[in-house]
């Protein structure tokens, strides 16, 4: 960052200090909540989500190699390949909008294309089943099939776009990646999967949810949920001692670490700013929760649209826009901007903008989060008018 840069973001955030109505309820139930959303953030997400995600980041540019990820998502593999195994990579995850960033970084910055990158960062915290099920099964079964169908195509769809509208500058980035050559390693492939799935087999299992309703196959599994991760924990460790060499395991680590260095202070101010803005679930920030509920009656496109927006710069925790979208919907919000919201929320976030922004750029990530929140209106839309 330049020294004017600098100056200019001291200077605004003295403007702010200087003019902050301090004595305003609104603002200091704002402060309240963007302090205890950090809080709630950081015990509630930071290590079991973030931590393990950093280290399956920082595995992926070690240990991964640039012929493996060329292969199945780069700009020359097949498209039905790459945007199959970018969407499924995405459901088997199952992570929020924020865990799910530094696993994009890694992969896009190993070589792949921008259009399988993007539809990898939709799906992952989209096609959520276990949040998908308990759509249909609280919001209702017209609802839940909507999301997961119009979750599965938006992540094709706007993977196609972003390599379309981006073509000339993705032909430059991977010549960079086609001209490195072979990372010469001689590990058998099927150790390196071992050792990705055992981390993934972890955060996927370390970060299961109990379920809202008491019974069935998901209580089942969250039964067992610490003996699976204990067991996955297990696996990394002894693999990462027995198969990898001590110049790569610190390799891994720093890595890791500059994943970490790159993420997480663009991730605590973007939540301390949407917790000031618009505050927790059942919370009242700067933002009154009427008139977000007020707005979002019937089925226009305003309503559509400011649903998808405002869902858009809001952070949901995994499974938390279901109870959300409940209350809403109790007090009036439409089936439309219901669908709009779900489609919208738990993809993007403005702590997620941020760190996006960083990774790609300021014009791909506005592109980005545009074709998101138009999808997702158009989407609401035609939803709202079949039901």
């Amino acid at each position: 960052m330049s020294d004017k840069s600098k100056f200019l973001w001291i200077l605004g955030v003295f403007a702010l200090a200087y003019w902050l109505p301090a004595d305003s309820a609104g603002v200091r139930s704002g402060a309240v909540e963007a302090l205890a959303m950090l809080h709630e953030y950081a015990q509630e997400h930071v290590l079991l989500c973030l931590v393990p995600a950093f280290f399956i980041a920082g595995a992926i540019s070690v240990f991964v190699s640039q012929q493996a990820v060329m292969k199945y998502l780069g700009a020359q593999a097949k498209k039905w390949v790459a945007y199959s195994v970018a969407a499924v990579s995405g459901t088997i995850l199952a992570v929020c909008s924020c865990t799910v960033l530094p696993l994009f970084a890694g992969i896009y910055k190993r070589g792949a294309g921008l259009g399988p990158a993007t539809a990898f960062l939709y799906s992952g915290p989209a096609i959520n089943v276990l949040s998908i099920i308990l759509t249909a099964r609280v919001l209702g079964f017209k609802l839940g099939l909507a999301r997961a169908l119009g979750a599965v195509v938006f992540s094709v769809l706007i993977g196609i776009c972003m390599a379309f509208i981006f073509r000339g500058e993705e032909e430059e980035r991977q010549k960079g990646f086609a001209q490195l050559p072979d990372d010469g390693s001689e590990r058998p492939l099927w150790k390196t999967v071992w050792h990705m799935a055992s981390m993934v087999v972890f955060l996927v299992f370390a970060n299961w949810a109990a379920p809202k309703v008491p019974g069935g196959v998901w209580e089942s599994i969250y039964s067992v949920k610490w003996y699976i991760a204990a067991a996955a924990f297990i696996s990394t460790l002894g693999s990462t001692l027995i198969w990898f060499q001590k110049d790569e395991r610190q390799e891994w680590m720093d890595s890791t670490f500059g994943y970490a260095l790159q993420v997480l202070p663009l991730l605590f101010g973007g939540v301390l700013v949407a917790g000031f803005l618009l505050g927790r679930p059942g919370h009242e920030a700067l933002i009154p929760n009427q008139w977000v509920a007020s707005l979002v009656g019937g089925n226009s496109i305003g309503a559509n649209f400011f649903a998808a927006i405002s869902g858009a710069f809001m952070y949901f925790a995994t499974l938390t826009e279901v109870p959300i979208l409940q209350g809403l919907l109790g007090s009036g919000m439409g089936q439309g901007p219901a669908l709009a919201l779900l489609l919208a929320g738990p993809a993007l976030s403005l702590p997620n903008m941020l760190v996006i922004r960083s990774v790609i750029g300021t014009k791909k990530t506005v592109v980005y989060v545009s074709l998101v929140v138009v999808m997702s209106t158009i989407m609401g839309i035609i939803f709202g008018n079949f039901v």
